[in-house]
């Protein structure tokens, strides 16, 4: 019992090595480097200098924006400063700049007629079928008014209704606004924080600086017609029918070289591009009211409809470091990676070139029970000779030689 435990034990630690052939072509050696190499740039030059693969990334980043418009304009005759053209006025990452204004003073609630095209009638019966109807200015009480040849469905809501056919220019002078963008962002899994611009700016440089992507790329103070100039975009065009405007802040740290290093880079793109050239639901447009009582209690309201340019800060990016643990595993694939060269070389050998069955015969040896026991039976010393000191595997077919006979 004890020798058959120590056997398996003398068994457990032995080693198996495989069996090589040496093939002398040089087509097929050439296949072969050219095969590693092209694995070896590969993995140097795109997973570890391009993609990083040796460092940890974190991609949670954690952003608060501030914004802050300055400018004076002219619309209608009026001189339109910041609190007069900007919404929401909090200063959000999320705001719009108003380029034109259609004013409709003096609502009451009532009933009225309804100006939309769509709420034209000849009889009662044509503005009843459109009861539930939410595209006018009021809910549809089902009357048809009559005024000489034409009839309009009665709405029970504001009054008078809007009319937002009124021609007015918009407020071109939106080009020579700024716009102030404060950002800091943190990166929790290095607890790293920073600002989107230096600490060592001044503010007499802030307030002097502007922004261009070559010249100045940290100033946080961006002219208005400079960044729809960075989109492709019409100012007037864009002021008329109004628009959305995104601007996106990339943080791409490495967190291997200096902190400073870790600055933001600015691309300004339009969002709404897809639907810029649509008949329907074409620019950008919102409506907001301001109340007011008369003396006696009644409420009334002064209702505008805003076209504007809508402007959405986008803050996205990651950092990386250096680790230990996804260098190796990089490293194991790499190394790994490698021998798809004698793969691909064995296929080739085996299937595509002449004498691929001695190729076959020199790289596969098949050894059967009856073989083994014929050359146990040969005299000892031979070439095909197993001795009692060497073992037999019968699954790979590999002979193990003892330390004695390796010598």
């Amino acid at each position: 019992m004890a020798s058959m435990l120590w056997s398996c034990v003398t068994d457990f630690f032995t080693y198996e090595t495989t069996k090589s052939v040496v093939v002398k072509s040089w087509s097929v050696g050439i296949v072969n480097r050219i095969v590693q190499l092209l694995i070896i740039i590969y993995f140097v030059g795109w997973v570890f200098i391009h993609e990083k693969a040796y460092q940890v990334i974190d991609t949670g980043i954690e952003s608060a924006v501030m914004t802050k418009v300055k400018g004076f304009g002219y619309h209608d005759n009026q001189t339109m400063d910041v609190a007069d053209y900007v919404s929401p006025p909090q200063g959000a990452a999320v705001f719009c700049i108003i380029t034109k204004l259609i004013v409709t003073k003096n609502q009451h609630q009532g009933r009225c007629a309804e100006t939309h095209g769509l709420y034209k009638c000849d009889t009662d019966v044509d503005c009843q079928r459109k009861f539930g109807a939410n595209l006018g200015n009021g809910a549809i009480t089902g009357v048809c008014l009559k005024s000489s040849n034409n009839g309009t469905c009665e709405i029970q809501g504001w009054c008078p209704t809007e009319n937002d056919q009124v021609k007015r220019k918009p407020m071109l002078d939106v080009k020579n606004f700024t716009i102030f963008i404060k950002n800091s962002i943190r990166f929790p899994l290095f607890d790293v924080t920073r600002g989107n611009f230096p600490q060592h700016m001044t503010r007499e440089q802030i307030k002097s600086c502007k922004y261009h992507p070559v010249d100045n790329p940290l100033c946080p103070i961006f002219l208005v017609g400079d960044v729809l100039n960075y989109t492709g975009q019409d100012v007037a065009s864009l002021a008329e029918e109004g628009g959305e405007i995104g601007i996106n802040i990339e943080w791409k740290c490495n967190l291997d070289f200096d902190i400073e290093k870790c600055q933001p880079k600015y691309s300004f793109t339009r969002l709404d591009a897809p639907f810029a050239k649509n008949k329907i639901s074409k620019g950008y447009n919102f409506r907001f009211a301001k109340y007011f009582k008369h003396e006696n209690g009644i409420e009334y309201r002064t209702l505008h409809k805003a076209i504007a340019i809508r402007f959405d800060i986008m803050v996205t990016g990651n950092a990386g470091k250096f680790n230990t643990i996804p260098t190796l595993i990089n490293l194991v694939a790499a190394f790994t990676s490698v021998g798809l060269g004698t793969v691909l070389c064995d296929i080739i050998l085996l299937n595509f070139l002449k004498g691929a069955d001695q190729y076959k015969a020199k790289k596969f040896e098949e050894v059967s029970k009856a073989q083994i026991e014929e050359s146990l039976a040969q005299k000892q010393g031979s070439q095909l000779s197993i001795t009692p000191a060497m073992k037999c595997s019968y699954d790979s077919g590999a002979l193990s030689l003892s330390p004695e006979q390796a010598v």
